[in-house]
């Protein structure tokens, strides 16, 4: 539909928004299980979950969760420019094919769950998102479009092999009174603080890589893409170092 470059998508995503929030009434009855409870801010934002980070692999895995969220923002700000920029032909539309992935993905969790530990799992994912950006780096529109169509299709590795394993490696391993408060606590470090630290650091990063020269603005992609591997595989080495656990996914019957 060639819209991406009008305002079209958001008005999609609030008539969507809209249709999801009448579906929502559709849902059953789910009583809040803390009614009568004392709320407390500390328990809204997940801080109470605190006591989980004396465990030192539980530690280290929240700290490269926030760090992971860095590159993530990367990608998730400039891969459309970028790829406009180098002269990719319906970019946003090749773009979804990683959601196409990421369902793939999905589908094949459950039985990497029973074969791979969760530190293989988390350095798969950073590997992925290593090769990600490389591939990124080194693209064109031309020859080298495979790359890019690789780079799209890795994204199921790259978020459900880090994001959503590590979601469930902190529901297992939060005590049933902590469950709901560390999936707080995650979410806020990851998607609130990780996300906004991204989200600055990837404007200084594509500023750094740009230059101008009698009013033409020239973008150097390949260091730009270069440098958020480096930071990906940095993070692998963190996990792959300090995250000593043999800790598997387990079903909740198992």
């Amino acid at each position: 539909m060639k819209v991406e470059a009008s305002s079209t998508p958001f008005l999609l995503a609030a008539g969507a928004s809209v249709v999801m929030s009448g579906f929502s009434l559709l849902l059953p009855h789910t009583p809040p299980l803390g009614k009568g409870q004392a709320i407390t801010m500390g328990g809204i934002l997940g801080l109470d979950a605190l006591v989980m980070l004396k465990r030192r692999t539980y530690l280290v895995f929240i700290l490269a969760s926030i760090l992971a969220c860095i590159p993530l923002t990367f990608y998730f700000s400039f891969t459309n420019a970028y790829l406009n920029d180098v002269g990719v032909q319906n970019a946003a539309g090749k773009m979804t094919l990683g959601q196409v992935s990421e369902v793939g993905a999905m589908l094949l969790m459950p039985f990497i769950f029973r074969r791979v530990s969760v530190r293989g799992i988390l350095i798969a994912g950073l590997l992925a998102w290593s090769i990600r950006y490389a591939l990124l780096g080194f693209g064109n529109a031309g020859a080298g479009m495979w790359m890019f169509y690789v780079a799209i299709l890795l994204h199921g590795i790259c978020y459900d092999f880090f994001f959503m394993t590590g979601q469930l490696y902190a529901d297992q391993e939060a005590p049933p009174n902590l469950r709901v408060t560390a999936q707080g606590f995650l979410t806020f470090v990851t998607y609130g603080v990780g996300m906004f630290i991204g989200s600055l650091l990837s404007g200084v990063a594509v500023d750094f890589f740009t230059t101008t020269a009698g009013g033409t603005v020239t973008r150097n992609w390949t260091g730009f893409w270069s440098s958020s591997a480096a930071g990906a595989f940095a993070i692998l080495l963190l996990v792959a170092i300090f995250f000593r656990t043999p800790s598997r996914i387990q079903s909740k019957n198992a």
